[in-house]
């Protein structure tokens, strides 16, 4: 099966108006820039977003808010995202509101294939409303359901062609879980490496998990916040 793609356009050429899509990044950590270009240029609409918090400050999702292309939102965080704000208030997007542990284990769970989880976050909050809940053991729990998405677009540091995936520190974070969980998976790299450059004990991300792989380019990396220690 290939899997090496020329750019993000040859490897997202099959996504449509109305497709799921998660997303890997933690604000602007670790965003699939070049994939998020590329849908921004397409103009698919109605697009349902797994993500963190949609982008930030103008930047990442945020493009696709900008758009007018996203129709639903699942996320964890929305602050700092003054289009996904907006848009929310207006009645624009839908926004679905999840603790940022459920988040992840939702969507853990759709890649493991598990019919979803209790937990006791969220429990006798707004969170709750319209779910499942029971008592274990003497503590209350609500049930949660997992997640899943037509394709997941994440970006890791290396990649070889077999689409075993090695990421920078903290731009690892949801990417992993979202690619077990999607059921095309787009991986953009820093830079693509020969078959046994990545030794197997660094490798994050086993290849079968990804679909398609390409080498990434002109990458903004933005800093939302940036912050220096003052003199002493």
């Amino acid at each position: 099966m290939k899997k090496v793609y020329e750019n993000a356009e040859a490897a997202l050429f099959d996504v449509k108006d109305g497709a799921s899509l998660m997303s890997g990044g933690f604000g602007l950590c670790g965003n699939a820039e070049n994939s998020i270009r590329e849908l921004a240029r397409k103009g698919v609409k109605d697009l349902t977003v797994v993500s963190n918090n949609c982008g930030n400050a103008g930047k990442g999702l945020a493009m696709l808010l900008k758009n007018r292309q996203v129709k639903t939102v699942i996320a964890s965080f929305i602050g700092g995202n003054p289009d996904l704000q907006q848009q929310m208030l207006a009645g624009e997007v839908e926004v679905q509101l999840n603790p940022q542990g459920t988040l992840a284990e939702r969507i853990r769970a759709g890649g493991a294939g598990i019919g979803g989880f209790f937990t006791p976050t969220g429990v006798g909050t707004v969170v709750a409303e319209g779910k499942e809940e029971r008592v274990i053991d003497g503590k209350r729990y609500i049930f949660e359901k997992p997640l899943t998405a037509d394709f997941a677009i994440i970006r890791a540091r290396y990649g070889d062609a077999y689409g075993n995936l090695r990421f920078y520190r903290t731009a690892r974070n949801f990417s992993p879980l979202m690619a077990m969980a999607a059921r095309v998976t787009v991986a953009e790299v820093d830079e693509l490496v020969p078959v046994g450059a990545l030794d197997p004990d660094d490798i994050h991300l086993p290849g079968i998990f990804v679909q398609r792989i390409y080498r990434g380019t002109d990458y903004e990396n933005p800093i939302e916040n940036r912050t220096v220690r003052p003199r002493a």
